[in-house]
């Protein structure tokens, strides 16, 4: 077995255990339990970066040429912007929601086909290096790890999806606690912040992810000018990038001059990431086209 498939192996269990640790802490409120948590996405963050690391070391390029690597850079970018949201605000029951998010996506990573964990050469068309940075390694004999356009365009995109998935699970307690909140008395849901708190973290989370995507957009076109002669092709991944493009902007633009908040902004948060899961498996599986090798 490859190296970076027994680090996903341990990876896999890390993120059981810090989701079950998280869930813990959610409902019996102990302080222990939150700390360990902590801990354990920090030992998985860890290894989900040996599994990158490791990956590239045994194809020789960048780990983000397929679904199966897309899949753990996007599980290690929801693990980095989580812990650094839980380090400035310290609201450590949302753990609970996004850890149990990254475990089903390492669940899911861990049923694609092994053809797809395999290493294999790189396909043609991803095969493009900046030269500035191929003469930069070359004294040094590290030529093969220049990135390029594909690189930084999967990189950069995965960042802002990781802010959507994050912006996804408070959008779903958003919803509960905001019902909580309205019910009145005491419940399980007073673990987590007030629905205002939740709800603008949701925001800023979308805020942060909304320039990435853009920025993936647009080095996703040169990249494919370069491999393919032409920026933009409306291949369905293209179009359903586009899509989702509009629906994340449409939620920015009704925040700031419409004003729009709580329910109608959570379901339009909700809505965007579906279209970023229909964008990455739906498309990849049902609607084949020049990103079919993905």
């Amino acid at each position: 077995m490859i190296l970076s498939l027994v680090f996903f192996t341990f990876s896999f269990a890390f993120y059981f255990i810090t989701a079950v640790l998280y869930m813990g802490h959610w409902i019996f409120r102990k302080k222990w339990l939150g700390q360990t948590a902590t801990a354990f996405a920090f030992v998985a963050l860890m290894s989900t970066t040996m599994v990158l690391v490791a990956r590239a070391g045994e194809s020789g390029h960048a780990p983000f040429s397929n679904l199966y690597e897309s899949m753990v850079l996007f599980i290690w970018a929801t693990n980095a912007g989580y812990l650094l949201m839980e380090f400035k605000h310290k609201f450590k029951a949302i753990g609970a929601v996004v850890m149990t998010i990254e475990l089903l996506s390492m669940l899911a990573a861990s049923l694609l086909p092994y053809r797809f964990k395999s290493v294999e050469p790189l396909n043609p068309a991803l095969q493009n290096k900046w030269h500035w940075m191929m003469d930069l390694l070359s004294p040094w004999g590290f030529e093969k790890y220049a990135i390029g356009w594909l690189d930084f365009h999967v990189f950069t995109t995965f960042i802002g999806y990781a802010g959507f998935a994050i912006a996804f699970g408070l959008s779903l307690i958003y919803l509960v606690k905001n019902r909580s909140e309205q019910k009145g008395g005491r419940s399980i849901m007073d673990a987590f912040p007030d629905a205002k708190t939740i709800d603008e973290l949701s925001y800023r989370s979308i805020a942060w992810g909304f320039p990435f995507l853009a920025v993936g957009i647009v080095s996703g076109a040169v990249w494919a000018n370069y491999a393919w002669g032409s920026y933009w092709s409306w291949d369905p991944k293209e179009t359903w990038s586009l899509i989702t493009w509009f629906i994340y902007a449409a939620y920015l633009h009704a925040r700031v001059t419409r004003g729009w908040r709580g329910k109608r902004a959570a379901y339009l948060s909700i809505a965007g990431f579906l279209a970023v899961v229909f964008l990455y498996w739906g498309v990849s599986f049902v609607l084949p086209g020049l990103h079919a090798y993905a």
